[in-house]
């Protein structure tokens, strides 16, 4: 099980701002700030999400985050366009991994692959 994971930023205002409204529909908000260069946001008490500013060593992590439903999916999709993410592939079924596969795909400002997904039937 993961306990958190870090994603290197090179602007980290502009990270920062992208994923407190990109998350928010899945729950996230900020829980925690360093320095003006680094952030976590979580759902609950501890952060599990974090980013920090510094020269990225990839531009190819691709991160999904659970969702409680399918609409949840399209309002972190709607979310992340808004605050300047890239569409990598709008909201629906994905059934070649399986039959209730239901995400939605952003690349961040860095060009991460940003997932939401939702495994239940609708």
């Amino acid at each position: 099980m993961i306990d958190h994971i870090v994603l290197s930023v090179k602007d980290y205002k502009q990270s920062k701002a992208f994923y407190e409204k990109a998350l928010a529909p899945l729950g996230y908000r900020l829980l925690m700030e360093f320095d003006d260069n680094g952030a976590g946001f979580g759902t609950g008490k501890r952060a599990h999400f974090w980013i920090m500013q510094r020269e990225p060593a990839s531009t190819s992590v691709h991160v999904a985050f659970d969702s409680a439903d399918r609409e949840t999916v399209q309002k972190f999709h709607t979310a992340a366009l808004e605050v300047g993410g890239r569409d990598n592939g709008a909201p629906g079924l994905r059934s070649h991994y399986h039959a209730n596969y239901y995400s939605a795909f952003v690349f961040d400002p860095d060009g991460n692959n940003i997932e939401a997904v939702c495994h239940k039937s609708e």
